[in-house]
């Protein structure tokens, strides 16, 4: 067995290395390049895992445009919400080291939360797993003193200071605040900054080698330019980035900081595929996985389809411990999905899909800031029934 995860793990690593061709499956290439051609991305990259193997890995298009740069599967994209399932995990971590539960109240880790009042003038009482469910009716970090914050511990009075939206637990109703707030308990618990934590509990262990929360001046020639389409022309054009990621001196934001590669975040979905570990590094219980993937949200509808536009969807999806999860998959980006599937899409068109039943995850790596619904972007829906075809062969 443990020459067969010895081989496994080499022949996994070697599909990274210069010179070695990584696998690729027919269809997906094209798939992309049909999305290319027709002005929705200038450039696209894709990876596919199972449990122990790379399945695919390939980058299409343009990271640049403009310098005729090269997407590939290493290429540095800003994965905006893709980062909330990494916030998940950390919490879900020191669950396993019995730290904290996510049945906690937030008030026991940031005692300032007893103060917190509800819109009926109640105690707040949030718990860990509402603020990481999207069911706590925080208010948003905002206005100014939002933009001086300079640590995560800078946010607490704003959050505090925010109007609450409604009574916790009433509905689902996505929430910025919550997930970074999350992103502060790991720190008073761990006594490590956020970002810290994340990378010596989490990206080191996984080899996730360019995930980070802050690119360095050298990480900017390996980073893909964000494009948007002129609603006039029909053009990609190059779009700004966003002022409050990235920047040194911004708070590590669990809600959406991160920036990463299409095959250092298939080594994550890979843990969580493989429940927990990767390559002999267990970084979270079988117990910890199922947490992290069972819907919170009970019988309410949830996520991004909830209105006409998006077929009216809300009861097909359920919320985990910082991920979206799939309960009944519908046509479109879910039809190649399984009951259970979870993951997390991000602002520019990223998406990672994580399918339990079948063992394979997808990630996307695209950015284009201004899809009319980046969850239920044509691109995705190419991509994912292109792999699953070409899967199932």
């Amino acid at each position: 067995m443990k020459a067969r995860h010895l081989l496994t793990t080499c022949l996994a690593f070697a599909a990274t290395l210069p010179g070695v061709a990584a696998p690729q499956l027919p269809g997906v290439g094209s798939a992309m390049q049909d999305m290319i051609a027709r002005q929705e991305i200038a450039g696209a990259a894709t990876v596919v895992v199972g449990r122990e193997k790379l399945l695919h890995s390939e980058g299409h298009g343009f990271a640049d445009v403009a310098a005729k740069r090269p997407m590939t599967a290493d290429t540095l994209c800003w994965i905006a919400s893709m980062t909330k399932p990494v916030t998940g995990v950390a919490i879900m971590m020191l669950q396993d080291e019995g730290k904290l539960n996510v049945a906690d109240l937030v008030a026991k880790y940031l005692p300032e939360f007893a103060a917190l009042k509800s819109p009926s003038g109640q105690p707040a009482n949030l718990t860990i797993t509402q603020i990481l469910t999207h069911t706590s009716g925080l208010g948003e970090a905002t206005g100014p003193a939002a933009g001086q914050a300079r640590t995560l511990a800078d946010l607490v009075p704003v959050w505090l200071g925010a109007k609450m939206k409604y009574e916790p637990g009433a509905k689902w109703e996505y929430t910025q605040s919550g997930i970074n707030l999350a992103g502060r308990i790991v720190e008073v618990v761990s006594g490590m900054t956020f970002d810290a934590f994340l990378q010596k509990r989490l990206f080191d262990p996984l080899g996730m080698k360019r995930t980070t929360f802050y690119p360095t001046e050298q990480d900017r020639p390996h980073m893909a330019t964000g494009y948007a389409k002129n609603k006039t022309t029909g053009q990609l054009e190059p779009a700004a980035s966003r002022a409050d990621y990235g920047p040194r001196n911004r708070p590590p934001q669990g809600n959406g900081g991160l920036y990463s590669t299409a095959n250092d975040y298939a080594r994550f979905c890979q843990m969580l595929l493989n429940r927990g570990t990767l390559d002999g590094h267990r970084i979270l219980s079988e117990a910890a996985v199922k947490v992290l993937t069972s819907v919170h949200t009970g019988d309410r509808p949830t996520g991004f389809f909830q209105n006409a536009a998006g077929g009216n969807r809300g009861a097909n999806y359920g919320w985990g411990i910082g991920t979206c999860i799939l309960r009944t998959p519908h046509e479109g980006v879910a039809a190649m999905l399984s009951p259970g599937t979870f993951g997390h899409g991000g602002a520019w068109g990223t998406q990672a899909w994580i399918d339990p039943v079948k063992g394979v995850a997808y990630v996307l790596m695209v950015q284009r800031s201004n899809f009319p619904n980046s969850d239920g972007s044509d691109v995705r829906t190419a991509f994912q029934r292109a792999a699953a075809a070409a899967l199932a062969q």
